[in-house]
C-alpha cells in the first residue's frame, strides 16, 4: 500500500494510490454506496462508468445489517459484489447529523438508532473495529464534525476530541491491508486547522482528509480553508476532501491539491431530474424538453445519452417511472467520474485547468 505522484501542475496533482484491491488513479471521484449500494446502479455499470473505488458508510452498515454480518459474508468486496477498492467513512458525521438524543463525551458518542430506537455507544475503537469488519481498503478515523457556522468554543472542543480520538483510532487499528486516514477538522478558523493538523501529522497516517467543510459555510470560506489546510499536508500522501461533488467545486479543489472526493450529489440529483452536462445543468422536468429528440449530452457516451432522447427522459420523470432516476443517476455518475478523470489527464499534459 503506497501513494506516488506521477505529475503536478501548479498545486494540482496526478498520482496513484496502491491498495490491497488494485491501484486507484488520482484525482478520483468516488461514487457513494452508503449502505454498500450506489442507488439504482449495478456494480458492472459503475465499472463501465470508470469508477475505481466506492464509498460505504460504517454508521449505516453497523446499524443494518451489522458489520459482523458483512464480515462473515466476505466483507464489502464479497457482500456487495464490488471487488475493486472500497473506502468507508467512520460514521462520525452521521452520528451527529442523523441520530436523536446524541450525547458526546470525551470517551465517545451515545446515540439512538433512527431505525429502531435502540441506544448505542460508539467509541473511536468501535469505529475502527466496525471498519475492520467491513474490510475496506481505506478506513477513516472517528472524528467530531461541526456544522457551520459554529461558535469558536464549539469548534475548539471538536478539534480537541478529533485529535484525541485520532490517537485512539491509530492505536486500535490492526487490520493488515487496510489504510487508516486521519481527518483534519477546525471549521474555517486557520489556527484551529493548524492545531488539529500538527498532532495528526505526528501520528503519520497513510493519508489525510479535510473534514468539516461544505457543511454550511460560504464557498469562498470553504476554498480559502481548503487551500490553507492542504498546504499543511504531506505532499507524499493522498489528500481527501470529504463530501464535495459539484463540478465547479471539484475542479477548484483539484487546483488546490486534493486527490480524492466523494459526494451523494450525483445520484441524489439524478433521482430528482437535475443532471450535469457539458452544456451546464439540465432540469429534466422543464417543458422545453417535451419534444426534444436530442441526447441529454452529445459529448457523453453513457447508456442514457447514447440510448435515449431528452423527450423520453423527461417523460420518465414526469410519469414517475423508475427508469428515469436510474438513467439520470447513471449519467451523473459517468459525468463526475469522467470530469475528474479528464482533469487528471490535463494535469499530466500540463494544460489544467484550461477547458474546465
Amino acid at each position: 500500500m503506497s501513494f506516488r505522484l506521477v505529475a503536478t501542475h501548479g498545486q494540482a496533482r496526478a498520482g496513484v494510490l496502491e491498495t490491497a484491491h488494485g491501484p486507484v488513479e488520482t484525482p478520483v471521484f468516488m461514487p457513494v454506496g452508503t449502505r454498500a449500494s450506489v442507488r439504482g446502479i449495478l456494480p458492472s455499470q459503475l465499472a463501465e462508468a470508470g469508477a475505481q473505488v466506492l464509498l460505504a458508510n460504517a454508521y449505516h452498515l453497523f446499524l443494518r445489517p451489522g458489520d459482523e454480518v458483512v464480515r462473515d459474508l466476505g466483507g464489502l468486496h464479497g457482500f456487495a459484489g464490488w471487488d475493486r477498492p472500497w473506502l468507508t467513512d467512520s460514521g462520525g458525521f452521521q452520528v451527529f447529523s442523523l441520530s436523536d438524543l446524541v450525547k458526546v463525551s470525551d470517551e465517545g458518542v451515545r446515540f439512538r438508532s433512527p431505525i429502531d430506537g435502540v441506544h448505542h455507544f460508539l467509541r473511536p475503537e468501535d469505529a475502527v473495529r466496525i471498519q475492520e469488519n467491513l474490510g475496506a481498503d481505506v478506513a477513516m478515523a472517528f472524528d467530531e464534525c461541526v456544522r457551520l457556522p459554529a461558535e469558536a468554543e464549539r469548534v475548539r472542543g471538536a478539534v480537541d476530541r478529533t485529535i484525541a480520538w485520532a490517537r485512539r483510532c491509530r492505536d486500535a487499528h490492526r487490520r493488515d491491508g487496510q489504510m487508516l486516514f486521519g481527518i483534519v477538522q477546525g471549521g474555517t478558523d486557520p489556527a484551529e486547522r493548524e492545531r488539529c493538523a500538527r498532532p495528526l501529522l505526528e501520528l503519520d497516517f497513510p493519508g489525510y482528509a479535510v473534514g468539516g467543510l461544505s457543511v454550511g459555510e460560504d464557498r469562498d470560506a470553504m476554498l480559502a480553508t481548503l487551500a490553507h489546510t492542504t498546504a499543511m499536508l504531506p505532499e507524499a500522501k493522498p489528500r481527501y476532501f470529504m463530501g464535495i461533488g459539484k463540478p465547479a467545486d471539484l475542479i477548484d479543489a483539484i487546483a488546490r491539491g486534493v486527490d480524492m472526493f466523494d459526494c451523494v450529489i450525483g445520484t441524489r440529483n439524478g433521482r430528482n431530474a437535475t443532471l450535469f452536462t457539458s452544456e451546464g445543468v439540465v432540469h429534466m422536468r422543464n417543458r422545453q424538453y417535451q419534444r426534444d429528440q436530442g441526447p441529454l449530452d452529445p459529448l457523453c457516451a453513457c447508456p442514457c445519452c447514447t440510448g435515449f432522447t431528452r423527450a423520453y427522459l423527461r417523460h420518465l420523470y414526469m410519469s414517475d417511472e423508475m427508469l428515469g432516476p436510474i438513467l439520470g443517476s447513471l449519467h451523473n455518475t459517468w459525468y463526475l467520474v469522467g470530469l475528474v478523470r479528464r482533469a487528471r489527464q490535463a494535469i499530466i499534459e500540463g494544460t489544467f485547468p484550461v477547458g474546465f
